[in-house]
């Protein structure tokens, strides 16, 4: 009997970035006094509605780090992360009396009215 081997499944984009978003980044990464290799997405405990977005420069890349590399720049989401942001677009948005990173994600379910605080349910995965 031949021995067959499956094709491994393509896997999904934990997060993509819009223009707008890789454009405002690699602004920021080029601007900076010191050298950054990349932007480190991930999500904490807190707020009102139970979790906020984080995001911090890095130069560290860890072993579990999902690493995104989208239109000239590369964003590392936190391995604790990844399923309460798997399939979220990353957007930079400018209105009259703000300007800021957006993120949509399908995982969230409801946010506080300050807008700094969100309810994310993890992405169930397909068997």
């Amino acid at each position: 009997m031949a021995n067959v081997t499956a094709a491994p499944r393509p896997r999904p984009k934990v997060m993509t970035l819009t223009d707008a978003a890789a454009e405002r980044v690699r602004e920021i990464m080029t601007q900076a006094e010191t050298p950054m290799a990349a932007l480190r997405v991930g999500v904490k405990n807190g707020g009102c509605a139970g979790m906020s977005y984080t995001m911090d420069w890095t130069n560290d890349i860890g072993r579990f780090d999902e690493v995104v590399e989208m239109k000239g720049v590369k964003v590392i989401v936190d391995p604790k992360a990844v399923l309460f942001l798997l399939g979220t677009e990353m957007d930079f948005k400018i209105d009259k009396l703000s300007s800021g990173f957006v993120f949509n994600n399908p995982n969230q379910t409801s946010a506080c009215g300050c807008g700094e605080s969100v309810a994310l349910t993890p992405a169930k995965l397909e068997d």
